[in-house]
């Protein structure tokens, strides 16, 4: 798993690549957590464009994420999920709780 975040004025983007299952939902959740917690971004966008293959684990990545952020006062944006990868959020209910967005072509 690859994690690229870049911030600027408060606005961040993380750029996930590769799977999310539960053997590296654990290190993804503690650098997220991380950056959350030293940059208080007001607005957090995980980029799943490059993001191969989500299990259930991915699911409860967002909805800790969500908690987290909201907690300190920021939201969070899920941005260019594959398709699957939608129709499982969509499924989930997550969007009542997060946007999820794509990026024009």
């Amino acid at each position: 798993m690859n994690i690229d975040i870049k911030s600027a004025d408060g606005i961040a983007v993380a750029s996930l690549c590769g799977e999310i299952d539960h053997h590296n939902a654990k290190e993804i959740r503690r650098e997220l957590d991380s950056f959350i917690l030293s940059n208080q971004p007001k607005e957090l966008s995980i980029d799943f464009k490059d993001i191969s293959f989500m299990d259930s684990s991915g699911i409860g990545l967002i909805i800790g994420r969500h908690k987290l952020i909201t907690e300190c006062g920021g939201k969070l944006i899920v941005k260019n999920p594959q398709l699957y990868i939608k129709r499982v959020l969509k499924l989930s209910g997550i969007e009542r709780l997060v946007k999820i967005t794509c990026d024009k072509l």
